[in-house]
């Protein structure tokens, strides 16, 4: 029995390829020509590996929380809330203006420009950046709880302030502002805690 010819690609290397075309061009900006050119496909075989563009997009969406959870993990490691902070939004500065990758954030450009075909798309992304600010919230709620947020600040609106300033990067980053705009940026808003706490 023919056990079926092998697969002419690699199916990861794919998806990388895949991510880095979202990531610099959006969903509505990558074509499906542009996708198979890049990914070394011809569209029918596409289609078949991967199902159609909103379903390769969503795939490529799960590589890109791969760069997500090691910022993220690195940042909650932290012992302070400031440390977490200034963790996250130097993760952002360096994810956004790396050398290998796109400028900009594929959770914030990716899908937000959409046509009414592609909202489902434009709500996961607003899901999934909703619950990355619930997860800083609940890290920021542990320094709370322990006194160590400065005196009428909470860890849902600071979480929001931090992930707002991290959304800003990002836009920054993609509007061509250079790696040292970007910290400036951070200094800034870290700057805005009171010497001495947390």
């Amino acid at each position: 029995m023919s056990r079926g010819r092998p697969r002419l690609f690699d199916e990861n290397e794919a998806l990388e390829t895949a991510l880095h075309l979202f990531w610099r061009h959006g969903y509505e900006g990558t074509s499906i020509s542009m996708l198979a050119k890049a990914m070394g496909m011809t569209v029918p075989s596409l289609y078949n590996a991967f199902g159609n563009k909103q379903s390769l997009f969503m795939k490529a969406v799960g590589c890109y929380d791969l760069y997500g959870e090691k910022l993220y993990d690195a940042a909650f490691a932290k012992t302070s809330a400031r440390e977490v902070a200034l963790a996250i939004l130097m993760g952002e500065v360096d994810l956004v203006s790396g050398a290998d990758t796109p400028e900009g954030c594929l959770m914030v450009q990716g899908a937000l420009a959409t046509g009414p075909e592609s909202e489902p798309l434009r709500q996961e992304m607003a899901r999934q950046r909703r619950r990355a600010q619930v997860d800083v919230a609940t890290r920021f709620e542990e320094f709370q709880q322990a006194g160590q947020l400065p005196p009428g600040w909470t860890a849902s609106s600071l979480a929001a302030y931090v992930m707002t300033v991290a959304t800003g990067i990002a836009v920054q980053a993609k509007g061509g502002a250079s790696r040292q705009e970007l910290i400036q940026i951070v200094d800034m808003a870290i700057g805005m805690w009171p010497k001495g706490q947390g």
